[in-house]
């Protein structure tokens, strides 16, 4: 029998109510080698602590270095809905790559290098391995992205969320030498635009991607040959560009040769690019310049019209430069050379700030 309060009723704990504070003492232990691996000698913090330190003044890789006029570039993100096909495959890992993911190629959209990134996990219960699965993931888009997971938060909540259920947000600190922000404002007619492939669907519009994939039927094959299983094309990691942008930018930081660049995330291509562009301009794509993935040939034809495609999903480019012309060519090889597939996809002309396709 538990002990009785004054008034009659039986006494609670924190246990009780659902929260249980030695799963997260055996958590912090699980993730603490995810955590340190990302470190490197500007993380003067230590494991445990309140708070995360992170010193500018420490290089250690080529392209690292002490910062003259520093200005901090930060973002921040979730993974959203893509968590429930992750759980129902069982494939929690991968959303932390996503989560950071999504941050880290947004700093870098303004030519910032990503310093450290921090996760915030809420779950109904806490599970210590699984916590440990996702953390795990969360490393390994750290150490894609060269940045430190310098700290993180974890929430139980049982009232808030169903059993099995959490959820991810997470954001990035990056710098950028002021003289080297890449903000948009030289671009100008002529400019030639390049798309990096995306790795698939990566972390936007899963919502309608449920009600999609719930209309398949539940045997026999696919209507679209996706090359490879269903659950590896519409939760494959979103890729994360940091490693070969900010090598490109290092190679041609003399030269304004990189005039914008973009994240294509919710919107597609018309909902980002133009982010980018100055207002006396347009950006003209071509729709043929670069082949669509197969997975989005699945989603089409299970009841979506190609413009609401192009409007919600990345289509197969994840990531756009727009660059002087005259360096396009020497820019897509050195992309490419690094792992990139790069398409020439469109250029600027004098408009009003729209996105032309053609």
């Amino acid at each position: 029998m538990g002990k009785r309060t004054g008034n009659g009723d039986e006494s609670l704990t924190y246990k009780a109510s659902g929260v249980d504070t030695s799963a997260n003492d055996r958590m912090v232990d699980l993730i603490r080698r995810s955590t340190q691996r990302t470190f490197d000698t500007r993380v003067l913090s230590r494991h445990g602590g309140f708070a995360g330190l992170f010193g500018l003044d420490y290089p250690e890789r080529l392209l690292r270095r002490n910062y003259r006029e520093p200005v901090l570039v930060a973002g921040t993100d979730g993974v959203g809905s893509k968590l429930l096909l992750a759980l129902e495959h069982g494939r929690v890992r991968e959303t932390g790559i996503d989560l950071v993911a999504m941050s880290v190629n947004d700093v870098l959209t303004v030519g910032a290098e990503p310093l450290f990134f921090l996760d915030y996990v809420a779950c109904h219960r806490l599970v210590p391995e699984q916590i440990a699965e996702i953390v795990g993931g969360i490393s390994d888009g750290c150490t894609q992205a060269g940045c430190a997971l310098l700290g993180g938060e974890t929430a139980e909540m049982p009232a808030m969320y169903r059993p099995t259920h959490f959820d991810l947000a997470g954001f990035c600190v990056g710098v950028v030498e002021r003289r080297r922000i890449i903000d948009g404002q030289n671009v100008e007619p002529g400019d030639v635009i390049l798309g990096l492939a995306s790795s698939g669907i990566h972390s936007n519009g899963y919502s309608l991607v449920h009600k999609l994939l719930a209309r398949l039927p539940k045997q026999g094959d696919l209507p679209v040959d996706l090359g490879e299983p269903l659950a590896d094309a519409v939760l494959r990691p979103t890729r994360i560009y940091v490693e070969p942008i900010l090598a490109l930018l290092k190679r041609y930081r003399r030269k304004r040769v990189v005039r914008a660049m973009a994240h294509v995330t919710g919107g597609g291509l018309p909902g980002n690019l133009p982010r980018v562009i100055p207002n006396d301009c347009d950006v003209h794509i071509s729709r043929k310049s670069w082949p669509v993935p197969p997975v989005f040939d699945l989603l089409r034809t299970l009841g979506v019209e190609e413009e609401e495609m192009y409007r919600v999903f990345n289509m197969g480019i994840g990531f756009v430069l727009v660059v002087r012309p005259a360096f396009a060519g020497s820019i897509t090889a050195r992309l490419e050379k690094q792992g990139e597939t790069v398409y020439r996809i469109g250029g600027v002309r004098r408009g009003s700030g729209k996105l032309i396709w053609r």
